[in-house]
């Protein structure tokens, strides 16, 4: 997925950020020079039901009982292997937050749906988005409840 082309395909607004390759996310947040409660991370995660994308912000990690109860099912992080064979065109721990483009359902933590515009990997370690949650949340339509804890 050409994360760039389908947000123009959709008429969306946003901008591409080009930086210094980074690889935490809390890494990218401090070089786009957003907070890490803006910046969007994705967890892949495995269940009975498949995989899942849960979006998050950078300054949060994941509570892995609490996405299960979520989900509706048990989960466990989905190892690289996974990611690799998930998201072919995406460079591993650079996925976008389109789990929908990637034939899974995204659930988004509500601290991060609180936010007014958010920041993303754009499929590489180089690359971000920002955007309007607002516009993230009419296209991807997540499921949005409370999964994570502060880091």
């Amino acid at each position: 997925m050409d994360v760039q082309k389908y947000l123009d395909a959709q008429g969306v607004k946003f901008e591409l950020v080009r930086h210094e390759q980074a690889f935490s996310a809390q890494e990218v947040a401090a070089t786009e020079h957003v907070t890490g409660h803006m910046f969007a991370k994705t967890v892949i995660v495995q269940g009975a039901g498949g995989a899942h994308m849960l979006v998050l912000p950078a300054s949060r990690h994941v509570d892995m009982r609490a996405a299960g109860d979520f989900i509706g099912n048990s989960v466990k992080l989905a190892d690289e292997k996974d990611l690799r064979a998930l998201f072919p065109d995406c460079e591993v721990g650079a996925e976008p937050p389109f789990g929908s483009q990637y034939g899974m359902a995204t659930y988004v933590d509500e601290s991060l749906a609180a936010m007014g515009e958010i920041v993303f990997r754009a499929g590489t370690h180089d690359q971000t988005i920002r955007m309007r949650y607002e516009d993230f949340a009419g296209l991807e339509q997540p499921a949005v409840g409370r999964f994570t804890v502060e880091d």
